[in-house]
């Protein structure tokens, strides 16, 4: 068995490699090559989440388990807030023949999600960006934006100043890598001012930005809550975006209250949503047919995400001799 921690998966795998593994990973599920049930979640006496994510994927073939979990009190502890691990078995046996660090897998494919959704649907010539929350996440969603726009200029807000100056500090080397001027902004409305792309990665329970102040031709991606109490985005830009897609229709279905919350009230209906990102790369909708257009990309993730790029670092890491046997 095959132990895989951070600086292995960092060292071999790339945010671009990131990418293009989630880009094959909404092909196979799109297609029917995946089987990824809809999380199982566990609160855990009120601390935090902890969830079950096990999936299959016939074309490997590969199966594994992600347990992640989800306690915001932990960045107080130096800890991270979405703590995860892999799980991979072998396809000739069923035994296990991996374990990977999956709190950098999920950090790097969920950012990977967000940049593969604003290299589709965002426009050419974006050169402004907003993020919300400075959590562990934070880091590889702004890396993952980066890689796929030349942005001039990256506004990031958090309420917690404290948190902002602390990522703004970590993330100078990767605006130095980029040639992009990353500012801390004062208020959620300075983020969004003329942002072209706008990225929500936080534990809020309430809409993080107004949206009534996005600027026309913006792309947003909502990806930091999966439960159907809380939500990132208001009831306006949920209803006012032309075009909306997701990750997965099933778990977004479930999981999202940036959608659930205004169907509940009668304000919006499934059938706003254009497809899921696998459709959208099959070609069996449309993205983008405006420069002035709003699009937006809601994410929870499902387990799809987390088996293809665990196999894809496993397969690299045996190849290159790298990671540590048990």
């Amino acid at each position: 068995m095959l132990y895989i921690d951070e600086a292995d998966i960092r060292k071999i795998f790339t945010m671009r490699d990131a990418i293009e593994s989630d880009r094959e990973a909404f092909i196979l599920q799109s297609q029917g090559f995946a089987d990824a049930p809809v999380r199982t979640n566990f609160n855990v006496e009120g601390r935090g989440i902890t969830s079950l994510m096990p999936g299959y994927v016939s074309k490997f073939p590969r199966v594994g388990i992600k347990i992640v979990s989800t306690y915001p009190q932990n960045a107080a502890k130096g800890l991270p807030a979405v703590p995860a691990t892999v799980l991979l078995c072998d396809a000739d046996t069923g035994e296990l023949c991996a374990v990977l660090d999956g709190t950098e897998l999920t950090r790097m494919r969920t950012g990977a999600v967000s940049g593969l959704a604003t290299e589709l649907l965002s426009n050419e010539n974006a050169e402004t960006g907003a993020l919300f929350g400075t959590g562990g996440q934070a880091f590889t969603q702004l890396e993952a934006m980066l890689t796929v726009r030349s942005l001039k200029e990256v506004r990031v807000f958090d309420k917690e100043r404290s948190r902002l100056d602390a990522f703004m500090e970590r993330s100078a080397p990767l605006a130095e890598k980029f040639g992009v001027a990353v500012k801390a902004a004062a208020s959620s409305d300075e983020a969004i001012d003329n942002a072209d792309v706008i990225t929500t990665v936080t534990t809020s329970a309430l809409p993080t930005f107004d949206g009534r102040k996005v600027k026309k031709g913006a792309h947003i991606n909502a990806v930091g809550v999966f439960t159907p109490d809380k939500r990132e985005l208001d009831e306006y830009i949920v209803t006012h975006a032309d075009r909306i897609f997701i990750d997965n229709r099933e778990a977004v279905m479930s999981e999202a209250g940036d959608f659930l919350i205004p169907i509940s009230e009668g304000r919006f209906s499934e059938e706003r949503i254009n497809g899921e990102l696998g459709d959208l790369l099959l070609g069996r909708c449309c993205g983008r047919k405006d420069p002035a257009e709003i699009t937006l990309m809601k994410t929870v993730g499902f387990a799809t995400l987390d088996i293809v790029i665990a196999h894809k670092v496993y397969e690299k890491a045996a190849a290159l001799g790298c990671g540590r046997k048990i």
